[in-house]
């Protein structure tokens, strides 16, 4: 099936030049508009994004099958009746699930490098990318233009200090990535892991923060306090155990403080230690000491 000519609104209409001595349609890049047989396209090759929500997929199909596609895909040439996708690869397969025979698109000449950047611009600048997809694309990006991180900076318009944390994830252990990469853990919990220096520490918590529920914060200050797994590993012997009332007495006061407190009840004196992550953490309890409302 041949690709056909679709019939443009206002918008992509400012952007024509001329239509050439085929009748396709050329915009003012040189560029030309069509409406492509789905079928005729295919993925492209270096899509840095990996991860397709369903039922946002489901959504906009419903969308383009009651109103159409209304912004086009942008595809290069690849031989005879057959178009390789540069942008739009959720309006490509939510095309397909809307039962779509056409696509409209803009076909443009793209080389291997540009296809990879105009791929990535479009999904960074949409969000599209979970952080763990984010950060490989930023590393391909750095390995295939063999470019410094300033430069990258500038050609995306991200800070350089985003690109690097968000190349330091990285760094994770695979079983923390993926849980990454699956939204089960947050950017911020991710970054926080990376205080620890141990691999198996930062899997360890990892695990506490799903069980748990532990929020970026919490993560945080166990981080601060290098209480990944909970025993110190360094502990030249193992600690005391605690009393059930000195268990007890410490429960109510971390309940009530919102954060770590140890009893010490000993024969003579006892201590009571609470614990805070900042400054900021600190006047809060201060200000539960004095019984002022935050």
């Amino acid at each position: 099936m041949a690709a056909r000519h679709s019939g443009l609104g206002k918008g992509l209409g400012d952007l024509f030049a001329k239509t050439d001595d085929e009748g396709d349609v050329a915009l003012s890049d040189g560029s030309v508009f069509l409406e492509i047989p789905v079928d005729q396209v295919q993925p492209n090759p270096q899509q840095p994004r990996t991860v397709f929500d369903e039922d946002e997929l489901g959504e906009l199909a419903e969308s383009i099958a009651e109103f159409g596609v209304l912004q086009p895909v942008v595809v290069r040439r690849a031989g005879r009746d057959a178009f390789e996708l540069i942008m739009g690869e959720r309006r490509l397969r939510a095309s397909k699930i809307a039962g779509r025979a056409t696509i409209p698109a803009i076909v443009r000449g793209t080389d291997d490098t540009a296809l990879l950047r105009d791929a990535l611009l479009e999904n960074l600048h949409r969000a599209n990318l979970n952080p763990l997809e984010e950060a490989h694309a930023y590393q391909q990006l750095l390995e295939d233009f063999a470019c410094t991180k300033e430069e990258l900076s500038q050609r995306i318009h991200r800070s350089r200090p985003q690109i690097s944390n968000t190349l330091r994830l990285l760094n994770l252990p695979a079983r923390v990535q993926s849980k990454v990469a699956a939204g089960v853990l947050s950017a911020g919990h991710a970054r926080a892991l990376l205080g620890l220096d141990d691999p198996e520490l930062q899997e360890h918590l990892a695990e506490r923060i799903v069980a748990e529920g532990l929020s970026v914060r919490s993560t945080e200050e166990i981080v601060a306090m290098g209480r990944g797994t909970g025993v110190r590993r360094s502990a030249s012997r193992a600690p005391r155990t605690p009393s059930d009332r000195e268990r007890e007495i410490a429960g109510h006061l971390s309940d009530h403080f919102d954060t770590r407190v140890k009893v010490n009840i000993g024969r003579n004196k006892g201590k009571i230690t609470i614990e805070f992550a900042s400054g900021d953490d600190l006047e809060r309890i201060m200000a539960i000491l004095d019984g002022k409302t935050l």
